[in-house]
């Protein structure tokens, strides 16, 4: 059991949670466009100041490792990382695609026998998107997909299947009518990866804070100004 400040900043959502045994007990977050550099370190302060505990009462810090925004898994990562060498404490790394599944599943839109589409926006008609089962087993890879009438067609053959996530608005003209297709309105949350963070912390699944960079899944594209 321990107490973790979980930090998320792989989308738009900027979004901090304490959890103290795996139950959320402060949780500030937006939905601002990527104002995380404005908000990340006062959101840290103020959830510490409402949970009444001090930056070194913490036993780890968690983040969203990605994929998603470069800027805004920097941002966290780098702040993850700056406080655990501050507090020497623990850095713990969450999968993106796989704790949005959890908050899928934690909002209720929940059925054994579905599987779920995490989707993050990866500009243009592209998708950052995983497969999981109701118990967040990976059934398909991370992996970055551009969206098409043809994307998914395998696992949807035989398959009951929950889109969620910022990306999957990119597939809803295409799928909408498709009956094994149910579209989830769900955000990332700090709160959704509080309990992946408490089981890494139970089994010491701690990353090497010096070598942990952001999943960014593929490299970025950068285009050199038009007067070159």
């Amino acid at each position: 059991m321990a107490t973790i400040l979980c930090i998320e900043t792989a989308t738009t959502v900027c979004s901090v949670a304490i959890a103290i045994d795996g139950k959320v007990i402060s949780l500030k977050e937006v939905n601002a466009g990527l104002s995380h550099s404005e908000n990340l370190t006062i959101f840290i302060k103020q959830a510490c100041e409402e949970a009444k505990i001090s930056l070194s009462g913490l036993d780890a810090i968690a983040v969203s490792k990605g994929p998603g925004s470069y800027t805004g898994l920097r941002i966290g990562v780098s702040t993850a990382k700056g406080l655990c060498y501050a507090l020497n404490k623990p850095l713990i790394g969450i999968s993106t695609l796989k704790y949005l599944a959890g908050c899928c599943i934690m909002s209720h839109v929940s059925h054994l026998d579905s599987l779920y589409l995490p989707m993050i926006d990866a500009r243009r008609m592209e998708v950052y998107c995983a497969v999981y089962d109701s118990a967040l087993n990976e059934i398909s890879a991370p992996d970055a997909v551009v969206v098409n009438e043809n994307s998914f067609a395998e696992i949807l053959k035989s398959n009951h299947v929950i889109f969620c996530g910022d990306g999957s608005g990119k597939c809803k003209p295409l799928f909408e009518n498709n009956p094994n297709v149910i579209f989830a309105d769900v955000n990332l949350s700090a709160s959704g990866m509080v309990s992946l963070a408490e089981a890494k912390y139970s089994n010491k699944e701690f990353e090497d804070v010096s070598l942990f960079e952001p999943f960014y899944l593929k490299e970025a594209a950068v285009g050199k100004p038009s007067h070159i």
